[in-house]
């Protein structure tokens, strides 16, 4: 027996940067997304946890998960102090009414964060309810050497987190194989960021199907496997030149998931 199912599908707003979180609930309502990820960033708006709860309700959708401000452009966002930032997305988190907080394994040069952020990540879900899905990042290239950037290590598959998230294009730049990588994780798995990528060292998000990664058989394996966790559209549109580019990008990457994601029946016993 089998049946037809799928993943809620929604869209990160750091999607349609440099346009606001406020825009990004706006574009997702339009296109049909059916949820948004916030990206805790330098939109003073992406902070504020009353303003993202009034985007939700406004355009009747909700918030599947927040984004831990842990990239390099947001080290000062929620201050220097990174248990802090990561209590204060918990805590937007249950304002808003999502139920994971992503975020990235520390820098190396975050010594003392990194020395105890395994057991720090499964004390914080154990105190605040909520799910912190450790993302797959990659080693950095420069030249022909690989530098390892992240500790305890950019693949999480190789600690034991309690909730992972799986990464396209951080994928593709690892060169490293995203299904082995979710079969590697199996319950562990959480969430998704749907994009795409190519042999590059640069972090590219690409909407997905443009790039070489295997988005789209990567899809039909979560489909295939009864994934019952999120999948967020997370691609970069800086160059588009009109918010109608920005919006048939945004559409087309709706279009692949949902295609990808019930191309392929679930298998019941």
């Amino acid at each position: 027996m089998t049946r037809m199912t799928r993943p809620r599908v929604g869209l990160s707003t750091s999607s349609v940067y440099p346009e606001s979180t406020a825009h990004a609930f706006g574009y997702a309502a339009r296109v049909g997304y059916e949820a948004v990820e916030v990206m805790v960033g330098i939109d003073a708006l992406s902070q504020e946890h009353d303003a993202v709860r009034e985007l939700s309700e406004h355009h009747g959708l909700p918030v599947s998960a927040i984004h831990a401000p842990c990239l390099l452009f947001t080290q000062r966002v929620w201050g220097v102090e990174p248990w802090g930032k990561l209590e204060r997305s918990a805590e937007m988190a249950r304002e808003v009414g999502a139920g994971v907080v992503v975020v990235h394994p520390p820098f190396r040069w975050q010594k003392e964060y990194a020395r105890d952020f395994v057991n720090g990540i499964a004390a914080l879900e154990e105190s605040s309810g909520i799910a912190f899905a450790v993302e797959n990042m990659y080693p950095w290239r420069a030249s022909r050497r690989k530098l390892e950037m992240y500790l305890p290590g950019w693949d999480p598959s190789d600690e034991p987190y309690a909730n992972t998230t799986i990464d396209l294009s951080h994928a593709s730049i690892a060169r490293s194989d995203p299904v082995a990588m979710a079969e590697r994780l199996g319950p562990r798995l959480r969430h998704i960021h749907l994009t795409d990528g190519t042999d590059s060292a640069k972090d590219e998000h690409l909407v997905p199907g443009r790039g070489d990664v295997g988005a789209a058989a990567f899809l039909r394996h979560l489909a295939q496997t009864g994934f019952a966790g999120e999948v967020v559209l997370e691609i970069n549109t800086r160059r588009c030149t009109s918010r109608e580019e920005r919006e048939a990008d945004l559409r087309e990457s709706l279009e692949f998931a949902i295609e990808h994601l019930t191309s392929a029946p679930v298998a019941e016993s």
